[in-house]
């Protein structure tokens, strides 16, 4: 695939990371756009994104870190080595540790919790399915052999060098089964945005809808880790962030919230 966008000596733009910065703007353009229509502030929105946005990127190098800690214990200085600081960590990572950060925000501010958490559902869908094609471009997150008619196989050195993805092996197109179920799951939430619904039923869907896709598509991606009770540590995150939007969609206390009203 396309690793790197171009490269001058040594120096070179990984594709990864500028479809990452892509999938923020993204994400942050519907995530204000769907505050301002909930009546929010849109400055501490944009703040609350930043915030999360770097706190995603944390959370995602440490649970990789906690992946491979024998690795990085043997070597501690690879923690801050070029290939871990560019590599694309764990999403479900990054994802708790934006929530907590969210959670602490919105204490200090006052912004009304779960209102806020719906505005940001959509946008954290689209930005993770852009995230995707930079990790099918790049070769991390691959799958397992396969011989399935639509199965990819990468040539590319760099890929190689940089993520380890097998060479000449056609291999399950994980990143972009995610990537079209993501970009689905931000369609269904953003229409349903527009519709009346109790606070929090936005962000409980996503939560669901994610996690399940992201439980089965983990049976088709190559673990490194290897399986822990018969399933890796990301879909054991993923049972956990689907309770969690379980509960948010089955609150019998949730009253119902009027349609949102039209950006001005």
């Amino acid at each position: 695939m396309l690793p790197k966008l171009f490269s001058i000596g040594a120096f070179y733009l990984p594709t990864y990371g500028v479809l990452v910065a892509l999938g923020f703007l993204a994400g942050l353009t519907v995530a204000v756009r769907l505050g301002r229509r909930s009546g929010l502030n849109s400055e501490l929105v944009t703040n609350l994104a930043v915030y999360c946005a770097l706190a995603g990127l944390l959370g995602a190098k440490i649970l990789m870190i906690l992946f491979d800690w024998r690795y990085f214990l043997a070597d501690p200085r690879q923690i801050f080595s070029r290939s871990t600081l560019q590599a694309a960590g764990v999403f479900q990572g990054g994802l708790v540790l934006a929530f907590l950060t969210a959670f602490f925000y919105i204490q200090r501010t006052g912004l009304p919790a779960l209102q806020t958490l719906d505005a940001f559902a959509p946008g954290i869908a689209i930005g993770h399915a852009i995230g995707r094609i930079g990790c099918f471009a790049a070769g991390c997150c691959w799958g397992t052999e396969t011989r399935l008619p639509w199965a990819v196989t990468f040539h590319n050195p760099d890929a190689n060098a940089l993520t380890g993805v097998p060479l000449g092996i056609p291999l399950q197109p994980s990143q972009l089964y995610e990537m079209l179920t993501e970009a689905a799951v931000f369609a269904l939430l953003y229409w349903l945005f527009a519709k009346p619904h109790a606070p929090g039923r936005i962000m409980g869907l996503y939560l669901v809808l994610s996690s399940v896709a992201r439980f089965g598509i983990e049976f088709t991606r190559f673990h490194e880790q290897g399986l822990h009770f018969g399933l890796s540590i990301t879909q054991w995150i993923s049972v956990a962030l689907a309770l969690a939007g379980t509960w948010l969609l089955f609150r019998p206390w949730a009253p119902a919230q009027l349609k949102p009203s039209v950006a001005t």
